[in-house]
């Protein structure tokens, strides 16, 4: 038995959360759930600086911080010198798209469908803060691992004054792992960079950072390694900091954390982070994903075979994650799958989130978790052989 396959083991896990009973819950990826171990830690801290408050804040509290981000850079395999602590994915993402200085009037920067809406609109924003143009491409459906390459290779080839590249390593519509090394390395031999957002990458697939190949990431760590909301990353790799700007002008000096002003900051968080990262590595990221994979797969195949029903993720292990999504055939628009989300928790209890953007139409994203047990996703190819039919009559 693989420990993927080991229930016992993962009811083990699942019995140090706390997690509601109200619905079949498989919406785990807007944020991740703190073990019971964690969440303990978490209000111990948050006593003891609302106890101490400014003198703690003040005195003792930049320590500790340093001791977090420390324990994140050894964990994302990136010297802490590269590495700066944010409150989200979203936050790192548009200091480093905003902050991003090699752009000339007349660049081209590039966007997919696929992209974090966002990054997407700090990428349009740039229009007119540095005059460039953005060029959008779509990746195709059913998305292949040649075909995803392919995209970009196109694109890098039909753009000669492509400077700048949005890469989202997993993506939050239907999951897809982009090739983002490989896709590095063809826009480094053309001299182009990329700015990757990482953050539904990090903690639900066995890599570091450097296994990516890039020089900008934005990072979340409240997602798949279950700190407190809001805790993030930026990493800027070693001797590519002078090309984000500093923060609003910030003279204060030339190191990494010129470029973050979060001002008062969520002490706790950050001071749970290296509880969370070492329950984290206990476990073992590997065995994570090999979990999140089977549990994909459980709902993913059957309703392959339901008549209807698009799944949109791939048979390929290499752009597989946690997270898949579905559409009712013909259901394209965001108002239909608004519309099946609330059918699918009012009349079977299953909580699906609906996510538009793509260039096939929206679609409805299924996320377990590491605790999610594999009777809930039975539960959700249960209601689609009902709804199927239905919608099909509509």
């Amino acid at each position: 038995m693989t420990i993927a396959t080991d229930e016992a083991y993962w009811q083990q896990i699942a019995a140090q959360y706390e997690l509601t009973q109200d619905v079949v819950m498989l919406d785990n990826g807007y944020w991740g759930s703190m073990s019971k171990t964690v969440l303990a830690h978490y209000q111990q801290q948050l006593e003891v600086v609302n106890r101490d408050n400014a003198w703690y804040a003040r005195k003792r509290f930049p320590a500790d911080f340093e001791a977090a981000r420390a324990a994140a850079a050894a964990a994302l395999g990136v010297g802490i010198d590269e590495l700066v602590l944010t409150r989200c994915a979203t936050e790192s993402m548009q200091i480093l798209l905003a902050g991003y200085n090699r752009l000339q009037p007349g660049d081209t920067v590039l966007v997919a469908d696929i992209d974090y809406d966002n990054m997407i609109t700090v990428m349009r924003w740039l229009e007119q803060r540095r005059g460039v143009q953005v060029v959008s491409i779509s990746m195709p459906e059913p998305f292949s691992h040649d075909g995803v390459l392919a995209a970009y290779a196109e694109a890098i080839e039909r753009h000669p004054a492509l400077k700048m590249m949005l890469l989202t390593h997993v993506n939050h519509r239907n999951g897809m792992v982009l090739p983002v090394a490989q896709i590095s390395q063809m826009a480094r031999a053309r001299g182009i960079d990329v700015i990757v957002d990482t953050a539904h990458g990090f903690g639900q697939l066995d890599l570091t950072i450097p296994d990516l190949q890039v020089d900008f990431a934005g990072i979340n760590l409240h997602k798949w390694i279950g700190a407190p909301v809001g805790v993030a990353a930026i990493y800027i790799r070693r001797g590519r900091l002078a090309d984000i700007d500093a923060y609003m002008g910030d003279a204060s000096g030339d190191d990494i954390s010129t470029r973050v002003h979060t001002g008062t900051v969520n002490f706790a968080a950050y001071l749970t982070l290296p509880v969370a990262l070492a329950a984290h590595a206990q476990i073992g990221v590997a065995s994570k994903q090999a979990r999140l994979q089977l549990l994909r797969n459980r709902w993913v195949e059957p309703a392959r075979e339901i008549a209807g029903i698009e799944v949109l993720a791939s048979s390929d292990v290499r752009l597989s994650s946690a997270i898949a999504s579905f559409r009712v055939k013909g259901k394209t628009s965001m108002a239909d799958n608004m519309a099946l989300s609330e059918q699918l928790e009012a009349q079977h209890g299953i909580y699906v989130v609906p996510r538009g953007g793509l260039a096939g139409g929206a679609c409805l994203r299924v996320t377990p978790g590491i605790f999610t047990p594999p009777s809930h996703l039975d539960k959700l190819v249960a209601a689609l052989r009902q709804i199927a039919p239905v919608c099909r009559s509509d």
